[in-house]
């Protein structure tokens, strides 16, 4: 196990008590989009129940509930105190802690997922290091997934918003398509990290992870799908457009042209 590493207090911050990630994915028909993709490209993937799976920076336990629901062995880790409460009541374990310097033993997990933590490692050392932690702490022939925003997620997001016509959210967004990062003390959300496909690839392959895929999880409709809600006011998720930004993300997975437009990336590697 590595030296526990210092987490960014903006970060603790922004998750402990500006923004709440136990209904990010259920309050909106773009979030519900990503948590139903996410969801069928993990079951391809995922060993048969009920294999053991560590949850790394699990937030406030979206996923571990239904991988519990699944009949999997769940432990969820994450370093903040708000969502590790949280996520008892998904039926799984809970640990507070850093994906950088995991508490496990090597090798006690046949699945560890890490559907957060590259979000806000903005160096790629510290990137490398939790992906290093979960490929030490999967045994040999195990699973690997890790997920990243997309790079241009935030060009998409704030054109659906309406909000990029504003200075400070151009610049910002203009950083971002530049440079991958969003740096601490910028209005608007955490520091955070935006992974094109192949950088996403690269890190997972520089692990020691093999058979590395790499898939886009909402498809190239979800801005279009928020931008519908956000412009109407009313909930989008059991609606037709809902089944059609679905059935475009499904189809659009063959292509790694369409990689580029999906809001999250999702990328499969074998220990």
């Amino acid at each position: 196990m590595a030296t526990a590493p210092h987490v960014a207090s903006e970060i603790l911050d922004f998750y402990g008590s500006v923004f709440d990630e136990s209904t990010r994915l259920t309050s909106s028909a773009d979030g519900a989009l990503e948590l139903a993709r996410t969801r069928e490209i993990l079951r391809r993937h995922l060993p048969p129940a009920p294999a053991a799976v560590l949850d790394v920076g699990g937030g406030a336990g979206v996923h571990a509930k239904w991988l519990v629901e699944d009949g999997y062995r769940v432990h969820l880790v994450d370093p903040v105190e708000r969502h590790v409460e949280h996520a008892k009541s998904a039926g799984c374990t809970t640990e507070l802690g850093d994906a950088r310097a995991l508490s496990a033993e090597a090798g006690t997990y046949d699945a560890v997922l890490l559907l957060g933590p590259l979000y806000h490692l903005l160096e790629r050392a510290e990137r490398d290091q939790a992906l290093a932690e979960a490929r030490r702490v999967v045994r040999p022939g195990g699973m690997v997934a890790a997920a990243a925003i997309g790079r241009y997620a935030s060009l998409f997001e704030h054109t659906a918003t309406t909000l990029l016509t504003k200075d400070r959210v151009r610049d910002a967004v203009g950083d971002i398509l530049a440079t991958g990062r969003h740096d601490p003390g910028r209005k608007g959300f955490t520091a955070a990290y935006f992974h094109t496909a192949a950088e996403l690839a690269d890190e997972l392959t520089g692990a020691g992870l093999t058979d590395v895929t790499v898939l886009g999880v909402e498809g190239p409709a979800w801005a279009l799908l928020k931008a519908a809600e956000q412009h109407t006011g009313g909930s989008l998720t059991d609606s037709p457009m809902f089944a059609a930004a679905l059935t475009a993300a499904r189809l659009a997975e063959p292509y790694p042209e369409l990689l580029s437009a999906a809001s999250h990336l999702l990328a499969v590697g074998t220990a």
